[in-house]
């Protein structure tokens, strides 16, 4: 099996099934301010000591005074390893006064002198301006490449590449393992994406993976997209109240444990009330519950809440309050994962599917997000009620175009309804898997008690 070189962050090592390659040739490529400095130095931090110390190597990029005082501000800095396991060093003044000859002579120096386990050169690309032709550059890289190879060095090739350069530049040729690190426009947002595009004698997570930078680093968030698992698993025989006793008649005594649910309706209608119902309902009789809004704040949930004589300070009620406004959806859902499994949550209420959807910015990969979540929820015996606002006020012609109610076991539908002088709710059950279900159209209100449930509209 092959040696693997850890990053420090358990996620991006699972992306990496393990991690880098040990003693082979890893580069990081991407534009600048992306983070490539900032991840090579995550790699040094974690894995050098004083018997196997680490060398990083400025070019003409950066100054290397500049890259030390960024360096500094990070968490994972630490400078008492400065001087005995880590140790930086300039290459530009060789470069400048010798060309690539001299920083072949540097390095060779270093390599000797210092007998580091890791070795990073930022920025390698920059060592390309110094060459006469094509040909020197090719010797050079194969000289190096020889002599990390047989003194079992773990070298970073740091580099400003475009992704397209990788089927061209030599050097993406030699190198046993390439990330890259990029920013996507999703509609009026960016994003940052790390992905995997070599990875020699291994196997990976392809595709993108959203990341931050900040000042602990680098922190990535594994695109959730589950292969489909032909396993079988335990489901629950039991029925799941939705907080409104008579909701439960509707759906035949609730909905299944591990079932997914769909609330969708027009704005106002009541679909967080109907959350708050399952999830407070839910811990009332002990199944811990988790408030997951993109919609409102903690403080404006308080206020609803607190409208029907609730508490969202109740013993087993989380809530997890978030912007939708600088949102990706792997970081909201490892997020909302972890407190899953901290409190020991049996129900989660997401408020709601349209924001994350927007965040997500292509049906398909929403698509495949979704399914992973429900997929997990189930296999898990959570419960998820998730609410989603729809266009028709009256008339419910269409749910989504997208996943939503593909994907989830019942769909509950909230509408309005025209009546002579007023405007009545209603509700509607369109589906319940494995189950049977009332159809009918029933007239709800919201009380001081929250949704009650009244006779069916016959003439709706």
């Amino acid at each position: 099996m092959t040696a693997r070189l850890p990053s420090g962050h358990e996620r991006l090592d699972q992306i990496l099934d393990g991690g880098l390659p040990a003693n082979a040739i890893n580069m990081i490529i991407g534009p600048p301010g992306s983070g490539k400095t900032i991840l090579s130095q995550q790699y040094v931090f974690h894995n050098a000591s004083p018997d196997r110390p680490a060398v990083y190597l400025s070019t003409v990029s950066e100054p290397f005074d500049k890259i030390l005082r960024y360096a500094e501000s990070l968490g994972f800095f630490d400078p008492a390893a400065v001087g005995k396991s880590v140790f930086y060093e300039d290459l530009g003044g060789a470069l400048i006064a010798n060309g690539l000859e001299g920083a072949r002579a540097s390095i060779d120096r270093i390599l000797k002198g210092r007998r580091p386990a890791m070795l990073v050169i930022d920025s390698f690309k920059a060592l390309r301006a110094f060459c006469s032709d094509e040909a020197q550059f090719r010797r050079f890289l194969h000289e190096l490449a020889s002599e990390l190879s047989a003194l079992a060095v773990s070298s970073f090739w740091v580099g400003e590449y475009e992704r397209e350069e990788a089927t061209q530049a030599p050097e993406f040729a030699v190198a046993d393992a390439i990330l890259a690190l990029s920013l996507r426009r999703l509609n009026a947002r960016e994003i940052r994406v790390l992905q995997v595009v070599k990875l020699r004698g291994s196997g990976f997570a392809s595709g993108e993976h959203a990341y931050r930078v900040s000042s602990r680093g680098i922190d990535v968030f594994p695109r959730l997209a589950d292969p489909t698992d032909l396993s079988a698993y335990a489901m629950g025989s039991e029925r799941v109240s939705t907080g409104v006793a008579a909701l439960d008649g509707l759906l035949g005594d609730g909905y299944w444990q591990g079932s997914s649910t769909v609330v969708a309706g027009p704005t106002g209608v009541g679909k967080t009330l109907l959350g708050l119902h399952f999830i407070l309902g839910g811990a009332a009789r002990g199944e811990p519950g988790i408030i997951a809004s993109l919609q409102e704040n903690e403080s404006q949930l308080s206020r609803l809440a607190g409208g029907f004589g609730w508490s969202l300070h109740a013993p087993g009620v989380e809530v997890m309050s978030r912007s939708p406004v600088d949102i990706y959806i792997d970081e909201w859902v490892y997020e909302l994962l972890d407190r899953v499994q901290k409190v020991g949550a049996r129900r989660v209420l997401i408020d709601s599917l349209g924001d994350l959807s927007l965040a997500a910015g292509e049906e398909l990969r929403f698509r495949e997000w979704m399914y992973s979540l429900t997929q997990r929820f189930s296999r898990l015996g959570i419960s998820p009620l998730m609410t989603l606002e729809i266009a028709d006020l009256f008339e419910v012609r269409r749910l989504s175009e997208g996943a939503f109610s593909q994907l989830a076991d019942n769909v509950v539908v909230l509408q309005y309804i025209r009546s002579r002088s007023e405007i009545r709710r209603a509700v509607t059950v369109l589906k319940t898997r494995a189950s049977q279900h009332d159809i009918q159209i029933r007239e709800f209100r919201i009380s001081e008690e929250g949704i009650v449930l009244g006779e069916p509209l016959r003439d709706a």
